[in-house]
């Protein structure tokens, strides 16, 4: 140990770069090929329910089909992004091997019969798998394996949207709100830079859009931003909390898993069936390409919210983000002659905003709209998406999510996103003045040292 003490600081390292090197490029090739399998299969699914619209009467059997797979092979990778977030706080356990091909099959059926769910649920739940089965191979410490977890959800993100710079800071953003860890930037930067070429060597290609012409930089089209990014903040806490509240009602009042997706999958049929509204089953990206052309109408935003919201709310696999998108994208285009902006640049800006808010990513968004929509349109995408992560308050679509450093007051810091309201009533009931309270917050660790993972000192959160 002391021959390193008498090196110069950059020589000790090179052993550290070349380790992470192998590991990083390692899972970017498992993630990378994982996604392009993925992708290619959700290609197929689309197009064979938009040639067979009668695929939309199987989605209650195809829900419960896949609620009985979870409920006897999958109940310990049932809570899915959430398991990994809880497993980089507080590690107890490898990732289960079977979430991989368990959640691309159950998301694949879920695009095949018509349920709105995204995609990037599935890419961040194989990466984050399969990124965790080095932990056996090469017995890695506790503090390695939650890098090795960063650099697998890095590399499912970027690899699903073609965005490496967007997945990389994904990695280390999503795990609390606040903070970040440095010492995972390189693996994450690497894996979501090699995923990403990996897919694409898969022959797989990404979706473009094109944001138009943009106005110059000033007090109307700022001013104007800033409103904007205030309304997706409002919609992206609307979505997370109505997402939770559609699966804890159906939890309650439906105890046997398997029959709330065959519910939910029954009223979603009819609705698209007998109202026509196809173009908010599945990715519903045609929807999404025709916001950057042509005008929206002011409910599309809504009526995709709600269907989501009704799919995932009753047990469907996938993802939010894609819906995000498509939510984020109407959005914009409805808000654009009301703020006298070109709804091509509302609707990119919506198409990340409305996700910043929801994940409470704004950087990680804020680059995504650089990648996509070029560099260009980075100042108003910085403050669309602070500002629309500022407004969606302390909620998100990831409930194991925790606070690093709250938003505008002081928030216990480990506290999960889905603790938050109880916390609230607790706080409620001390300031009633009930002295025979206990301690109004729950049991969170404080700052660690683990460069700045915060882990809960109590049980995790029922999955």
């Amino acid at each position: 140990m002391k021959r390193f003490d008498t090196l110069p600081e950059p020589l000790p390292l090179l052993p550290y770069l070349g380790r992470w090197l192998l590991l990083a490029c390692a899972v970017a090739v498992l993630a990378g090929s994982a996604s392009a399998v993925f992708l290619l299969a959700l290609d197929w699914a689309t197009t064979t329910r938009e040639h067979h619209r009668w695929l939309i009467w199987g989605l209650p059997l195809a829900g419960f089909a896949v609620g009985w797979l979870y409920l006897k092979l999958g109940r310990e990778v049932e809570a899915g992004n959430n398991l990994l977030i809880d497993e980089i706080h507080d590690p107890r356990q490898v990732v289960p091997l079977r979430m991989a091909p368990l959640i691309l099959f159950s998301t694949v059926v879920s695009h095949l019969f018509g349920a709105s769910v995204g995609r990037e649920g599935t890419a961040v739940q194989m990466g984050g798998a399969l990124a965790d089965q080095f932990t056996h191979i090469f017995k890695l410490r506790p503090e390695d394996r939650r890098i090795l977890l960063m650099a697998g959800i890095s590399a499912g993100f970027a690899s699903v949207f073609g965005t490496p710079l967007a997945g990389a800071i994904f990695g280390l953003e999503v795990l609390a709100i606040g903070r970040l860890r440095y010492d995972a930037l390189l693996p994450c930067v690497v894996a979501a830079v090699v995923a990403d070429q990996v897919t694409g060597l898969w022959g797989v290609h990404h979706v473009h859009y094109a944001a138009g012409a943009l106005p110059g930089i000033g007090p109307w089209s700022l001013g104007a931003v800033l409103v904007a990014g205030i309304v997706f903040g409002l919609v992206g806490m609307v979505f997370a909390e109505a997402t939770h509240a559609a699966s804890a009602f159906m939890k309650r009042h439906i105890s046997y898993a398997p029959l709330r997706p065959l519910v939910g999958g029954l009223a979603i049929a009819a609705l698209v069936w007998f109202t026509g509204a196809w173009r908010y089953a599945g990715l519903g990206i045609p929807s999404i390409v025709e916001a950057f052309q042509q005008p929206a109408a002011p409910w599309e935003f809504a009526a995709k919210m709600g269907l989501t919201v009704a799919s995932l709310g009753t047990g469907f696999k996938g993802g939010e983000v894609t819906p995000l998108f498509y939510i984020g994208a109407t959005l914009g285009n409805a808000l654009a002659p009301l703020l006298h902006l070109p709804f091509p640049m509302l609707a990119a800006l919506g198409f990340v905003a409305v996700f910043a808010g929801a994940a409470n990513t704004p950087l990680a968004c804020t680059l995504m709209a650089m990648e996509l929509f070029g560099a260009e349109i980075g100042v108003f995408a910085g403050l669309a998406c602070v500002v629309s992560y500022l407004f969606s308050g302390h909620t998100g679509i990831y409930k194991a999510q925790r606070v690093g450093q709250g938003k505008l007051r002081h928030w216990p810091e480990g506290l999960k996103l889905g603790e938050v309201a109880a916390f609230r009533r607790r706080q409620q009931a001390t300031s009633s003045d009930e002295s025979d309270n206990t301690s109004p917050s729950p049991s969170h660790g404080q700052g660690n040292g683990n460069g700045g993972i915060v882990e809960p000192q109590g049980s995790r959160e029922e999955r």
